[in-house]
């Protein structure tokens, strides 16, 4: 069964090539995901990878974990699954955000 592996911690100029190429010095790999930011297209310094044996994806863990990868050190373990995500807050509307504090009501918050 294949087991996905969380990679935190890489360089942000390593490729998808690069974190497949490092894994499968331990084991067969049937992916590697480096995430980038949606909108400046730039690794945000993490990634998964997914690999088809248990025992390799364990081994992989065991030897790269806290282990330098481009002058940074990884973090190497089971992924999560991803749980249900809370709604995000949007920036129109809402709250106050800070603002008022008795602005146009004459001196010192006075509300006559």
């Amino acid at each position: 069964m294949a087991k996905k592996l969380y990679v935190g911690g890489l360089p942000y100029t390593t490729t998808d090539e690069e974190l497949k190429s490092k894994f499968s010095e331990f084991g067969s790999v049937s992916s590697a995901n480096i995430i980038t930011d949606k909108f400046t297209g730039r690794s945000r310094g993490f990634g998964f990878v997914e690999m088809e044996n248990d025992e390799e994806a364990q081994s992989a863990i065991e030897k790269l974990n806290g282990s330098d990868f481009g002058g940074r050190n990884l973090t190497v373990n089971e992924a999560k699954p991803m749980g249900e995500r809370a709604p995000r807050k949007s920036f129109g509307g809402g709250g106050r955000g800070g603002f008022g504090g008795g602005r146009g009501r004459g001196e010192g918050g006075n509300w006559q």
